[in-house]
């Protein structure tokens, strides 16, 4: 995948700054067409570093200048990789296409005042490293400064990729963002907090001597489709992490032992990576410990031990969902470092979900009003995305414009799953777009 054109400066510059290095190594003047160049490409570097993508990077993660100098030389390869053939020429003797500490004092001409500043900035609990913009730790000034996958996402475009497998967890592909959250403002705080748990742990613990065990874990509990899930996505993606959720089926065995086996796999493969462990319908494996009748509920309480005793150890995020929160062992909960509820959606918030899930290009009726389908319709919001989607579908088998009809069929299709009988009072002021033959057969 090619840089983004609002980068290309960057590159630019890299380049013209390394003709420069060249030249005063071999003890010639630099060429006065590069350095009238590298002057105007400067500017446009100071400029674009102004805007996005570069805004959002420094904004969230407090990055000084050097630290985008820093970013920039070595995401260069990434991004063009004759720039990583024109480090390692630089660079003579390290088998690497990423600069070393020591190179970019070079190429950036720094006396000593400002080559301490470099090696500061790479620190363990420097922003570049405590945020996971770039792997290791790189304040070896001859240890090359490869980018992470998070930076090449945030500053490049690229999708997240991870090779890492986690024994008893399926990775789960993200793309949702804040804006496609629609819950009250006290949720969105608090998962925002979640996050605050991980992106500071290194200043909390090493620098300020915080005694935290592991984790953070998180609990979200409310009733099915209100986006406990989809949150989970959200906080995974403003992270720049994988999502792995964990598969009870592959874990849980009927042999004595095993279970705790496939556990200390799953968590061990896991261990201080960039992954978001998500632990879906919670309830089912952390409810209360029962009595002990035989032998066989002995060893699931040890099971259960073990796993609370596992989470609690992990370094690194876990969220548990929950449709049944009084379900879970209180002895656990108490030791969550983050509760949210998610509330079931009020008008206000399924008109936005309408709007939300309706596809932004697809051709609608004048009369689709969000509003009145918040109104009118009381679903979860997972019934309001699949809602929305049949009714695209349907809208697209007949070559027509989303219209009431369509959503209306839809609607009744997601009332229809929860089985019993239906009446036509569920759809408020719209029932009269239900046609015969759907009410019938609803599938």
């Amino acid at each position: 995948m090619n840089s983004m054109p609002s980068l290309l400066a960057e590159w630019e510059r890299i380049d013209l700054l390394g003709a420069c290095l060249s030249a005063a190594r071999r003890g010639v003047d630099i060429p006065q067409e590069i350095g009238e160049r590298l002057g105007v490409v400067q500017q446009q570097v100071h400029s674009l570093r102004q805007q996005e993508p570069w805004r959002s990077v420094v904004v969230q993660f407090g990055l000084e200048t050097l630290d985008q100098d820093i970013l920039a030389c070595s995401l260069a390869p990434q991004a063009e990789p004759r720039l990583g053939w024109m480090y390692q020429e630089l660079q003579s003797g390290i088998d690497s296409p990423y600069p070393t500490p020591a190179l970019i004092r070079e190429m950036f001409v720094m006396n000593s005042e400002q080559s301490f500043l470099v090696k500061q900035r790479l620190a363990a609990n420097s922003p570049l490293l405590k945020n996971g913009m770039i792997e290791g730790h790189s304040s070896h000034l001859f240890q090359p400064i490869q980018p992470s996958s998070r930076a090449c996402k945030d500053l490049l475009g690229w999708p997240l990729i991870t090779s890492v497998d986690i024994p008893g967890a399926v990775e789960v592909p993200v793309s949702a963002t804040w804006d496609d959250l629609v819950l009250p403002a006290h949720c969105i705080k608090n998962l925002r907090e979640f996050i605050i748990w991980i992106t500071h742990r290194q200043q909390v613990v090493n620098d300020w001597g915080g005694r935290v065990m592991g984790g953070p874990v998180a609990l979200f509990s409310g009733p099915s489709g209100t986006g406990k899930t989809f949150a989970s996505e959200v906080i995974a993606n403003a992270l720049g992490w994988s999502l792995y959720r964990v598969d009870l089926g592959l874990l849980v065995s009927k042999y004595i032992g095993e279970t705790e086996k496939n556990l200390n796999a799953l968590f061990d493969a896991a261990h201080a990576k960039p992954i978001v462990l998500l632990f879906d319908e919670a309830d089912s494996l952390f409810s209360k410990r029962g009595e002990v009748k035989e032998a066989r509920d002995r060893y699931a309480n040890m099971e259960v031990s073990h796993l609370l005793s596992r989470i609690e150890r992990h370094q690194g995020p876990c969220i548990l969902t929950s449709n049944l929160r009084q379900h879970i062992d209180k002895a656990f909960t108490r030791r969550l470092q983050n509760v949210t509820d998610f509330p079931r959606p009020d008008a206000a918030a399924r008109a936005k979900l309408w709007q939300l899930h309706i596809p932004p290009r697809a051709p609608c009726d004048a009369d689709i009003d969000p509003a009145l389908l918040g109104k009118e319709f009381k679903l979860s919001g997972g019934q309001i995305r699949n809602a929305a989607l049949h009714a695209a579908f349907l809208a697209a088998s007949e070559s027509r414009p989303i219209g009431l009809t369509h959503i209306t069929r839809a609607v009744w299709t997601e009332f229809s799953k929860k089985g019993g009988e239906l009446s036509t009072s569920s759809l408020g002021c719209l029932a009269s777009y239900l046609t015969a033959e759907v009410k019938d057969d609803p599938y």
